[in-house]
């Protein structure tokens, strides 16, 4: 694969600029990459306000907040990267509450977060209309592959090097490894970009 390197703010600057030419009437992107190694996070917020400043509505989700209940997640123990890689996202929520909302024929309304993890218990949140040419940045882990449909997919790829030395759940990281052999997310994604040091991102080019 050919890399070719960019500064933060480029990149932010190109994928605004990709996202804003999409036509959907509402659009569903992804930021992926293993969590904690990969700022997904980050890149997603850089998007929001020079995606404001082309006139798009914008709302952030996160992937995080659509965990299920710690009594399904750590029914085989609270370091199983199998239940990592299968049971931890709530992947019919997400398609429920935050994508079909935004397909043609759908309300529109979003609900930003479900299930707050640490506390273990719903987050009550309100749903948000997203008007017709908004945005939703969707950032996650795991998050191609398992049927969600997104108009602009991201993924934050690292070297087998990089994903054992930077993922800070080392427990963690046979997950990440399973869903490269897997589902191969780069195959999947329309971005992808190499993380390995983050402060100096490359942009994949086929």
């Amino acid at each position: 694969m050919h890399y070719r390197p960019i500064s933060p703010a480029v990149l932010a600057e190109e994928l605004t600029g990709r996202i804003d030419a999409l036509t959907p009437p509402r659009i569903a992107v992804a930021i992926d990459g293993a969590t904690g190694a990969t700022e997904t996070t980050e890149l997603a917020d850089a998007l929001v306000d020079p995606l404001r400043l082309r006139g798009r509505a914008v709302l952030r989700v996160s992937a995080r907040d659509f965990l299920r209940p710690a009594s399904l997640r750590f029914e085989h123990g609270r370091t199983n990267p199998d239940a990592r890689y299968t049971d931890w996202l709530d992947l019919g929520a997400l398609r429920r509450e935050v994508l079909d909302p935004l397909r043609d024929g759908g309300s529109g309304e979003v609900l930003p977060s479900l299930w707050d993890a640490g506390r273990d218990r719903a987050t009550r949140a309100e749903r948000v209309p997203v008007p017709e040419g908004g945005v939703v940045l969707l950032d996650g882990e795991l998050l191609l592959g398992a049927g969600l449909a997104f108009d602009l997919a991201v993924h934050l790829w690292l070297s087998p090097a990089a994903l054992r030395r930077r993922v800070p759940d080392a427990w963690a990281v046979p997950a990440y490894e399973r869903y490269e052999e897997e589902v191969d997310p780069s195959a999947l994604a329309d971005v992808v970009v190499r993380v390995d040091d983050p402060r100096h991102p490359a942009l994949y080019t086929p």
